[in-house]
């Protein structure tokens, strides 16, 4: 790929719109002959008139043409050249395109095969018929990540989204996704090899904490410098939890406790079955711009947190309890409080704390799922809606008519939960290609 782009670079459309330079044809060379009594400078008037292409625009005008590109061409601008590419990575490209009404929130689910990575992609604004589709894009493994580390990776990985980028954040690994030009590149790993661990995005920095065996570290990730630090340690040492953000609080979820205690000093069985059923419905609130633990909430009806994603400026919970699950709303929005000096007026705010625990209506599984141990949620929010993918699990043979499972599992059901009307509705299920799916919401 070259540094700036030339006339072989562009796509048929964008020929047909801006003339090359360099191409003349008969009836332009009859003009110039029937001209040439004009003036030196009328004639370099209109040569430059000519001349003046795309690609000869500074960055700032450039960005505004590019930003206005529907998105299915967006992956071939990336490829005329690096000037292009470069400034489709740029912050400036993504807040021009929210500007113009051309960034979507999408939810991706990407699943890694014997053949490539696969990305399904949910845009709720591209109805059909009032039915919304999934769309489904691959790609092969290139030299820096190769197709074992996707498996690798996406066996117990964590996906966090930073504007259009996906990063897929696994044990010893992490890959970065761009959604708009369809490209993966190598990023840097976690400090700390983790498993099941949870992560968040917040103000632009990924956040990962438990999952650890040795470490209670939480780490910060900073795409742009690609580095990861440590910023604090973790109050509670948990695994297989869940992360979410919500107005500049990290939330870390259920799980189970990692480590014991020291020999000789092992509390009997009943407490330490009340200690695992603590962590397991529990949430460790971190406050990332104080650097602070705020104090500890747990869901009300206890069980064990199976999913949770943040939408609307809540928490959403979805709880098994063993034959059943119960889904729970956390009012996390930061309520101000307004006072008023009466010595020089100035007005203070303060942080009048956070809201309480509501529960909702429980998605209405099909009763042929079976809620055992194989059975996997994935929760996503967008907007005010939240959607349960189940990315893993089993369903018996009066769902399995189809036929599509031979050995007769069949995963990606979705449902969708309207934080507004407070109703669930069937969602199209994950394309069968999709298997064993990592979901996350992206800005593209």
């Amino acid at each position: 790929m070259s540094e700036s782009c030339n006339s072989r670079h562009f796509s048929w459309l964008m020929k047909s719109c801006f003339p090359n330079p360099n191409h003349t044809n008969n009836s332009l060379t009859q003009i110039q002959t029937q001209t040439q009594t004009q003036t030196q400078t009328q004639t370099q008037i209109h040569i430059h008139s000519y001349s003046s292409t795309l690609s000869s625009l500074p960055d700032d005008l450039l960005l505004e043409c590019l930003s206005r590109v529907p998105p299915p061409s967006l992956q071939s601008l990336s490829s005329v050249c690096r000037r292009w590419a470069r400034l489709l990575d740029s912050p400036s490209f993504l807040d021009l395109r929210r500007r113009h009404g051309r960034i979507h929130t999408t939810v991706f689910a990407v699943s890694a095969t014997d053949f490539g990575l696969y990305a399904a992609s949910l845009r709720f604004e591209d109805d059909v018929d009032g039915v919304r589709n999934w769309k489904v894009s691959s790609f092969l493994a290139n030299d820096a990540v190769s197709l074992g580390n996707f498996h690798g990776l996406l066996s117990h990985a964590r996906l966090s989204a930073v504007g259009s980028k996906i990063f897929i954040i696994g044990r010893n690994a992490m890959v970065r996704y761009d959604t708009w030009p369809g490209t993966v590149v190598a990023r840097s790993a976690m400090l700390f090899p983790r498993k099941k661990f949870a992560t968040a995005v917040v103000s632009g920095k990924i956040y990962a904490a438990g999952g650890g065996s040795r470490t209670d570290a939480v780490e910060e990730y900073d795409p742009d410098t690609d580095t990861w630090r440590v910023v604090c340690q973790a109050p509670r040492r948990r695994y297989g939890c869940i992360g979410t953000s919500v107005d500049g609080v990290f939330y870390v979820i259920g799980g189970l406790k990692i480590g014991g205690t020291a020999v000789g000093t092992e509390p009997p069985r009943a407490a330490a079955n009340a200690e695992a059923h603590v962590y397991a419905s529990s949430m460790d609130l971190y406050d990332v711009e104080a650097r602070v633990w705020l104090r500890s909430r747990a869901v009300p009806g206890g069980g064990c947190v199976v999913a949770a994603c943040s939408a609307a400026g809540h928490v959403f919970v979805l709880a098994s309890h063993a034959v059943e699950l119960s889904f729970w709303k956390f009012d996390a929005r930061r309520k101000k409080t307004t006072t008023q000096n009466n010595n020089n007026n100035s007005t203070a705010v303060t942080n009048a704390g956070f809201g309480e625990w509501c529960r909702l209506k429980s998605p209405p599984l099909p009763a042929q799922v079976r809620l055992d141990s194989t059975v996997r949620f994935s929760c996503v929010g967008v907007e005010n809606i939240v959607v349960l993918v189940q990315v893993t699990g089993c369903i018996d043979d009066l769902l399995r008519r189809s036929g599509r499972s031979l050995r007769g599992l069949r995963d990606g059901l979705v449902l969708v939960y309207n934080s507004v009307g407070g109703e669930w509705s069937r969602g199209a299920d994950l394309p069968e290609v999709i298997r064993r799916a990592a979901c996350v919401c992206v800005e593209c």
